[in-house]
């Protein structure tokens, strides 16, 4: 007998919130979230994002203890601007049950059909900047900080509870050069006199702080076309901002400026974090924060890139390879070996034209599941 309960408590809050974490912590591949984001992530007064969102989280038992967890999201700003009628599910995780998997997914589709919505799809989170899209391939390679892992057998289950394929987005592992590539330096310094513009290179957090809301805002501009965007609001970069300070090696930020100014391109990336958090296991305590703070400035062979993009004005004008070639080079300075994208569209055909002037390989695959309720 499987049992769907809607959280309520602190209680219930907190096992939720490291659910996925207890999970997976003995599975090489998976790195947790920081159990205190999720945790702040599902409470009102600290996502800005409940403006627009309404949401609720489940927990399902068996044989009293805790199996599986899902939430349901409603955008109702997405569903606005995409014209769609369509509930979202997230932080789903369970055993290879079919009863707890239908149990949960049950509990979301049902509060949608109450709502007046036709259709349910995900995994896919508050906004972009959410963790979104079910891994399908490349299980057998390590997560990054801001993806998702699952078990493979999540797949058959979504296929059984009649899901399909929506979008997917694609990663790849990329292959540092060993030695300046002259082409794409000659290339940068052609682009920036021809159009006028200034990289920018801080050299520290205080340097870069003013840059900070600028690049979301510029975010919004360049993603919003992307499947399922909502532009952030100023609450919420404001909460970005303040959550992605701290982490940040200046390194591996790249800023383009016009001439009046304008920030018309960033670039970010980070030294692989795994360690530190898969260490912790997401936990910020006894010693999570002092591991997590210091991993941007230890050494490291793999580099996770982050965000790209160039307002659309500008856009196959060459300012992505100029950013992307910044940022290589810092990092064949610091000794890194490979880069890793975060995922990407597989439909983003300018963002992979770029791994054209790198040794690369596509070793990952994550989808958006929907289904008609």
């Amino acid at each position: 007998m499987i049992e769907v309960r809607e959280v309520r408590t602190n209680k219930e809050r907190r096992m939720f919130a490291s659910f996925n974490a207890d999970m997976y912590k003995d599975v090489p591949q998976a790195i947790p979230d920081l159990v205190s984001d999720e945790y702040d992530n599902f409470l009102p007064d600290k996502n800005p994002a409940f403006e627009y969102c309404r949401v609720k989280q489940f927990l399902a038992y068996k044989d009293g203890k805790c199996v599986g967890r899902i939430a349901g999201i409603i955008n109702d700003a997405a569903n606005t601007k995409w014209e769609t009628k369509r509930i979202r599910f997230s932080r789903v995780d369970f055993i290879d049950d079919y009863d707890v998997s239908e149990a949960l997914f049950k509990a979301v589709e049902d509060w949608g059909r109450s709502e007046g919505l036709t259709q349910i799809h995900g995994p896919i989170g508050f906004c972009d900047m959410d963790q979104e899209g079910m891994l399908v391939e490349g299980f057998d390679t390590v997560g990054m900080f801001i993806t998702i892992y699952n078990h493979p057998y999540y797949i058959k289950h979504l296929e059984k509870l009649g899901f399909v394929k929506d979008i997917d987005w694609v990663e790849y592992i990329i292959k540092m050069p060993e030695k300046d590539d002259n082409r794409l330096d000659e290339l940068s310094k052609l682009v920036l006199k021809r159009y006028k513009l200034k990289l920018i290179e801080p050299k520290s957090r205080k340097e870069l702080k003013p840059y900070i809301p600028k690049v979301f805002h510029l975010l919004n501009v360049c993603y919003k076309d992307l499947y399922g965007t909502v532009e952030l609001t100023h609450a919420q970069i404001m909460k970005y901002y303040h959550q992605f300070i701290l982490l940040i090696n200046t390194d591996y930020v790249k800023l383009i400026e016009d001439e009046e100014g304008e920030l018309v391109g960033f670039g970010l990336a980070l030294p692989s974090m795994n360690n530190a958090v898969k260490k912790s296991n997401g936990r910020l305590f006894p010693f999570g924060w002092y591991r997590i703070l210091r991993a941007p400035y230890k050494k490291a062979e793999v580099l996770d890139l982050y965000l790209v993009g160039v307002l659309p004005k500008m856009q196959n004008k060459g300012l992505t390879a100029i950013l992307m070639h910044s940022m290589t080079e810092a990092a064949r300075r610091n000794n890194i070996k490979y880069a890793e994208t975060g995922p990407e569209l597989e439909t983003n055909n300018q963002v992979q034209a770029l791994w054209k002037h790198y040794e690369t390989k596509q070793h990952k695959r994550r989808r958006c599941w929907i289904k008609d309720l």
